[in-house]
C-alpha cells in the first residue's frame, strides 16, 4: 500500500482544528444537537485516521509508541519533525 503520510497528517491537522472550533461553540451552546452530531464525527474520523497512520506509516507520538520490557519501539521510527509541514503565512518561509 503506497500512503502519502503528509496527506494524512494535513487531513488529521484539518480534523483536529474543527474538533478544537465545535468545542469551542459548543460551550457557549451545549444544547445544539446537530453541532453535537458533527462534533462526534470529526472526533471518530479523526480517531480512526490516526489509528490509520500509526498503523500503517509509524507512531504520532513517543508515549503511544508501544514497547515491550526489552525495546522502546519509539526510537525505531519517531516521527520526524518535518518543519515545512507548517502553513506559510505570507512573507514567512519556513525552508
Amino acid at each position: 500500500m503506497n500512503v502519502n503520510a503528509d496527506k494524512v497528517l494535513s487531513r488529521l491537522t484539518a480534523l483536529d482544528f474543527m474538533a478544537v472550533d465545535l468545542a469551542l461553540y459548543l460551550d457557549t451552546h451545549p444544547n445544539d444537537r446537530e453541532t453535537i452530531e458533527k462534533y462526534n464525527a470529526v472526533i471518530e474520523e479523526a480517531d480512526k485516521l490516526r489509528a490509520f497512520y500509526e498503523d500503517n506509516i509509524g507512531p504520532l507520538y513517543s508515549f503511544r509508541s508501544g514497547s515491550d520490557e526489552n525495546h522502546f519501539s519509539w526510537i525505531d521510527k519517531p516521527c520526524p519533525p518535518d518543519y515545512c509541514f507548517n502553513y506559510y503565512f505570507s512573507g514567512k518561509e519556513c525552508c
